[in-house]
């Protein structure tokens, strides 16, 4: 009977092991990244393209701006030549239609003059070099009705990530 009871409970052990009973070097194994994980990009690094997600449920109906990262030295005005690196997503579908950093160089335009969508007249004022800044940007400071075909739809609110790297 003595037997009959140590191969019970072997039996017990063996079972309980392949049923997936942990110790606490697997579990400390399994918490572990895999060296095949990509990391998320430190969204204050501006050496690096953003990711840039839509926060989902209904797009705000006002340009909406945050700061990620405060620029040094004086605030960007209208009429000051500025040199941009952005990523723009749609805020309905979280895809991404157009970046700078896809080309392969940064984007120059004239602040205020109406070079860029209002949204982005509005929204970079204010920012120094050096900053990274996300504007979410309604319909009517954007494409309007109209979109911007093939990539942006009809009334599409939009969001940038915009890393301004210089004012001159």
């Amino acid at each position: 009977m003595h037997r009959t009871l140590l191969g019970a409970l072997l039996v017990l052990v063996l079972a309980l092991s392949a049923c997936g009973g942990s110790s606490k070097d697997e579990s400390a194994a399994s918490s572990t990244p895999s060296p095949s994980a990509t990391a998320t990009p430190d969204p204050k690094d501006l050496s690096t393209k953003p990711e840039v997600l839509s926060p989902g449920g209904d797009p705000p109906t006002s340009l909406k701006v945050e700061d990620i990262v405060r620029g040094m030295g004086r605030a960007a005005k209208n009429g000051d030549d500025l040199t941009v690196q952005y990523v723009g997503i749609s805020y309905a579908n979280g895809q991404q239609f157009d970046a700078s950093w896809d080309h392969g160089q940064p984007f120059p335009f004239k602040l205020g003059t109406g070079g860029v969508i209002p949204g982005w007249d509005k929204g970079v004022k204010g920012m120094r070099a050096g900053g990274r800044r996300r504007l979410t940007i309604p319909p009517a400071l954007a494409y309007g009705p109209a979109g911007s075909p093939p990539s942006i739809g009809p009334n599409e609110t939009l969001i940038f990530v915009i890393d301004l790297l210089k004012i001159a």
